[in-house]
């Protein structure tokens, strides 16, 4: 036996005196012994999960033992934990005896499941208190819910949405993820030709941004985008990312998703978008003023961070939410990121992003996040996750008019925080952007536009105050919007207005 086997053999010993000690830790024999003994198929779990939401909202906490154990044996038998001391105890650097906590629970996941660790854990997060594990058993399941030291407990790779398209037989990975490579002649009405010869994009006059500009372009200010990456042939989102009246800050791109059907894969697929979706993202927040007769972003002269956290915006699957988890820890880590700006989501909740959101609010970041853009199945979900936490401020798009009127496809509810005027009355374009392909332009609109271009306007008023904190510069935002000092009850403060909030 390898002194490192025979020191966690020790530590197994220890843990089970341990635990046997917390009757929290011990499984109930009587609920063990009514297991309903079949699982459910996933277009049984599917629609159990339908039902919630049509009555509100859905939540795995709250799922029966059977419903998760169902849902996890159609997920490949994966599971994250998330444990603690406290529902609020997710940080391991402040948490105190999670890796004790960490080896009773693996222990006893080990005894029920009759397997070793090297068959139990898939990975640990280093940031976090969580990990992902193996478990085919629903005794394993009863025996950790009843744990004082798990705070939640979820199938990590149950796939949601890819049972619905199977369902219904449409092609949402293509039809309702986000993603395209079009290019489009842009309407002389929908842009202004600004110097040295850059298009400000019509929505921006909506918001006073190009008047703003006199006051602040986000210089010295750093935005963290989580999407889908930046492609490698838009030279302005590249090589030319000081280009024009933009100079002197830097763009940086990462990959954190793992394009892999294997769980225990850890190599990412770099950070190129192979969707379209990031790049549309990056644009409307950071693109640079420049001279080739392309649309400008709101913030022309600040920073970027980039992570390619997932294929599409529909946050489905272990390694499109591990992705995204991973990319909140790292901006939340990086001293140099003020805001951080997400345009994808679930229609419910998922504990590990929960976890890598909260990590990042916790050190001072101003996360935004899309409200939500319907597709053919989720037309009746209000504003979707995360934009629905706290911790988020959540934006959705509106039309162009006097009367606020939420985009065709835009979703909206109590939970916004402000909208963007990003569809045209009349035609019904929405914002210009840079395209996937060097020297092309495209349209991009939805709450995702919406958010990118909300961020933007946050980093004009950092930049404008740069000792503030995230509260200062939300609370001057709130009170450039049009519906200030009250809170709409479907689209929150409103339309900011940016020069007011940047004077």
């Amino acid at each position: 036996m390898s002194s490192k086997l025979l020191k966690f053999s020790i530590v197994l010993i220890l843990v089970f005196v341990s635990c046997s000690k917390d009757e929290d830790n011990l499984p109930n024999a009587a609920s063990v012994k009514m297991l309903q003994k079949d699982p459910l198929t996933a277009k049984q779990v599917n629609a159990k999960i339908d039902e919630a939401l049509a009555k509100g909202n859905f939540s795995w906490s709250r799922a029966s033992d059977h419903l998760l154990w169902s849902a996890v044996v159609n997920g490949r038998d994966l599971v994250t934990i998330g444990f603690g001391n406290s529902k609020s105890d997710f940080e391991r650097a402040k948490s105190t005896g999670n890796a004790q906590i960490q080896q009773s629970l693996l222990a006893l996941i080990m005894q029920y499941e009759g397997a070793t660790l090297d068959k139990t854990l898939v990975a640990a997060d280093p940031y976090l208190n969580l990990i992902d594990v193996v478990i085919t058993k629903q005794e394993t399941i009863i025996a950790l819910r009843q744990s004082r030291f798990v705070r939640y407990i979820e199938p990590a790779d149950y796939r949601y949405f890819a049972v619905k398209n199977a369902e219904e037989r449409s092609a949402a990975s293509s039809g309702s993820s986000g993603c395209g490579f079009e290019a489009s002649t842009l309407s002389t009405a929908d842009y202004t030709t600004i110097t040295p010869n850059a298009k400000a994009p019509w929505t921006f006059y909506q918001h006073n941004i190009p008047s703003a500009w006199n006051y602040s372009t986000g210089s010295g200010v750093t935005i963290g985008i989580v999407d889908t990456g930046v492609s490698p042939n838009q030279s302005l989102l590249n090589a030319s990312f000081n280009d024009g009246l933009s100079s002197g800050r830097t763009i940086q791109k990462y990959g954190a998703y793992v394009d892999s059907i294997w769980p225990w894969s850890t190599g990412t697929d770099g950070p190129n978008d192979q969707c379209g979706h990031g790049t549309s993202m990056s644009s409307v927040a950071c693109a640079p003023r420049n001279d080739n007769g392309l649309p400008v972003g709101v913030a022309y002269n600040a920073n970027l961070i980039v992570y390619r956290a997932a294929s599409n915006v529909v946050l489905d699957g272990y390694h499109e939410q591990n992705g995204v988890k991973n990319a909140f820890t790292a901006l939340g880590n990086n001293t140099n990121v003020k805001i951080i700006s997400m345009s994808m989501g679930h229609i419910f909740s998922v504990g590990k992003i929960e976890d890598g959101v909260k990590y990042a609010y916790s050190k001072g970041k101003l996360i935004f996040c899309a409200g939500g853009t319907s597709t053919s199945f989720t037309t009746f979900v209000g504003v979707i996750f995360p934009a629905s936490m706290a911790e988020c401020v959540a934006v959705t798009g509106v039309k162009e008019g006097a009367t606020m009127q939420k985009c065709d496809d835009c979703h909206s509810g109590s939970k916004i925080d402000f909208t963007v005027v990003m569809q045209r009355a009349a035609s019904g374009n929405t914002v210009p952007v840079d395209s996937y392909y060097d020297n092309q332009s495209d349209y991009v609109g939805g709450s995702s536009v919406a958010t990118a271009t909300t961020a933007g306007i946050a980093a004009l008023v950092w930049a404008k105050n740069p000792s503030w904190t995230r509260t200062q510069v939300l609370t001057k935002m709130r009170q450039a919007g049009n519906f200030y000092p009250n809170k709409n009850a479907e689209f929150g403060y409103g339309n900011v207005n940016a020069l007011l909030a940047v004077q």
